[in-house]
Parts: C-alpha cells; sequence; structure tokens
C-alpha cells in the first residue's frame, strides 16, 4: 500500500464535480499492467472485487473496439459491461467507455469514460484511473456505490497478479 492516493480530483484542468481519481506507485513494469487490462486470461483474474468474480472478458482492444466485461455477484448473477475503446497507447494509455458498445453504436445510458495511463517513475509504474463521468449525479451514484473501496480492492488484486506474472 506504499504509496497509495484516491482523491476526487482538485486539479483545475479536471471537472472536479464529475471526477474520481485513483493513482498507486506499483513495483511492475508497465508493460505487465497493460497486459492485464488487455488481456482477458489475465483482467478476468484480478478485475471484479472480491468475493465477486470476472466470469468473461470479451476485449477487442483499438480504437472503436468494442469489450464486454462480465462480473458475478457471490450467487453467480452476471453483470456483463459494455463498453469501447477511445484511445490505445500499447504500455501507456488506454482510455474507454460505456457510451458506446463497439464500432460507435450508442449505448442506452452512458456513465463514464476512464482514462487509464502506466508511467514510468523511479524503476516502478504510475498507475492512475481518471474516471469521467457525465453529470456530477452520476459521479456522486459511482462513488456512493464504492468507487474508492471497490477500485481499491481491484487494485490490490491487480498489483498481486503482476507481480505473480
Amino acid at each position: 500500500m506504499e504509496d497509495f492516493q484516491m482523491t476526487t480530483q482538485d486539479n483545475a484542468a479536471q471537472n472536479t464535480d464529475r471526477d474520481l481519481v485513483l493513482t498507486r506507485l506499483i513495483d511492475a513494469p508497465r508493460e505487465k499492467l497493460y497486459a492485464a487490462w488487455t488481456q482477458p486470461e489475465l483482467l478476468t483474474q484480478w478485475f471484479a472485487p472480491k468475493p465477486w468474480s470476472t466470469p468473461k472478458a470479451v476485449l477487442d482492444v483499438r480504437v472503436g473496439g468494442a469489450s464486454v466485461v462480465t462480473m458475478a455477484d457471490e450467487n453467480g448473477t452476471e453483470y456483463p459491461n459494455p463498453g469501447q475503446y477511445l484511445e490505445v497507447v500499447p504500455n501507456e494509455k488506454l482510455v474507454f467507455t460505456d457510451a458506446y458498445i463497439g464500432d460507435w453504436a450508442p449505448s442506452a445510458k452512458p456513465f463514464m469514460t476512464v482514462v487509464l495511463t502506466f508511467t514510468p517513475e523511479a524503476g516502478k509504474t504510475r498507475y492512475t484511473a481518471i474516471v469521467h463521468h457525465w453529470t456530477a449525479e452520476d459521479r456522486k451514484t459511482h462513488e456512493e456505490m464504492g468507487f474508492h473501496e471497490g477500485w481499491g480492492q481491484c487494485t490490490d488484486q491487480l498489483e498481486e497478479l503482476v507481480k505473480r506474472i
């Protein structure tokens, strides 16, 4: 948990009433973190906060490519999360949204866009997730759903995985 920080973004360049941010310095090369986000067999090992699981992940990692990451609760009820990649810079940056569900087909209810960056820092990787919400109310809902706890736990699981691979 060294150098762990999660805050609502207070940078004037960001929209503070709609953004949630997680950042952590992880002792692993950024290539491993990127792989854990872009390879289904790795993503399914860490993506959902336990005791939930991720039984399926279909990832077409390209600009305009669709993704469907399915999480399941303790009873096995599945919750598919469709989205689309907006920007892909291997080992550096991933941007995806639920506003589209692949090949620019709009979703029924956009909620968020995620900007992930993997930046080398002191022989480690600065992992940053900025979650832009469509409205301040969506941000508040996500925060109340347990954003800090859930994304924090998932980042712990991600960190454990990248140390093993």
